[in-house]
């Protein structure tokens, strides 16, 4: 039986705007989504028949409740596979945190059984079967960095952060997306972010502009709901990060460093109180099956 492992790397958003509400319930968007070097370690091994899922995490569900299994639940029906697939996640990146660890373990595992069942899919096709299972799906695809768009679905490869030293600190609770989303008014959204501006300092490699431009209009809401958010942001800050926002919907903030001594110190200082604190760099590479 043929064995195979992948990565799926988080991301963090170094904008999120959200333009409006469709009629349809979903947000349209407008986000700069970059990967960072914590991942996951999915394994996928050939069994008779089913599927069949396993996770170093208690937390995490081990049947269609799991984003991963839908995805090997889905591209067996899309490509009619009869053979049975066991699926092994060891989890890394914190869970409900903001940071994409559901839809990179799907993306893990339509990239890896694509290449373990020499499918022939490309990206482009992987990425389409993944909108069916979350907005984030297709981005955990590409890898990299991107300009996101739409619902999220509308995808633009662009240079993201090089050699950048992320440290993110996600608080003891859980934050629901949905939840999120609910309690914004789009149209009580005063700051944005002016992503075109930080696009341009990617082009021109000046961490010093990004970082002074990150924006993300969800922590609103989140800082609401969750205090602690904000206090964490502060303490980034406090700690020599060249600039600090929540990633996603939350409630994991990260903060920017080209230091890597700076880096660290914020690391120890926040491990201390939250546990969950990592220190890694921005990834923009294409991972290697």
């Amino acid at each position: 039986m043929k064995e195979l492992k992948i990565r799926g790397r988080a991301k963090i958003n170094l904008s999120l705007d959200v333009l409006r509400r469709r009629e349809d319930g979903y947000h349209e968007v407008k986000m700069i989504m970059q990967q960072v070097d914590l991942y996951d370690e999915i394994t996928l091994r050939e069994i008779e028949e089913g599927i069949k899922l396993e996770c170093n995490c208690e937390f995490i569900p081990v049947d269609e409740g799991n984003i991963a299994y839908r995805a090997a639940k889905l591209i067996k029906e899309k490509y009619h596979i009869q053979q049975g697939i066991y699926i092994h996640i060891d989890k890394n990146i914190p869970v409900a945190a903001g940071l994409a660890g559901g839809s990179t373990n799907a993306a893990a595992v339509l990239l890896g059984l694509n290449n373990l069942w020499d499918l022939g899919a490309d990206k482009e096709a992987l990425m389409e079967l993944g909108m069916k299972l979350g907005a984030d799906v297709p981005f955990c695809i590409l890898g990299g960095a991107a300009l996101a768009e739409g619902i999220g679905e509308k995808l633009t490869p662009i240079q993201g952060l090089e050699n950048t030293w992320v440290v993110l600190c996600k608080p003891n609770i859980g934050v629901s997306t949905a939840d999120v989303y609910k309690n914004l008014d789009v149209n009580k959204i005063q700051q944005r972010p002016d992503t075109e501006r930080i696009l341009d300092a990617l082009c021109r490699k000046d961490i010093q502009v990004v970082a002074g431009n990150l924006k993300n209009v969800l922590e609103q809401v989140t800082e609401q709901m969750h205090p602690i958010v904000r206090d964490i942001k502060r303490r980034m800050l406090e700690y020599n990060a060249l600039g600090s926002i929540m990633s996603g919907s939350g409630p994991t903030v990260f903060g920017l460093y080209k230091d890597y001594n700076k880096a660290k110190s914020a690391y120890d200082n926040l491990n201390k109180v939250y546990k969950q604190t990592y220190v890694v760099k921005t990834f923009s590479g294409v991972e290697g099956l």
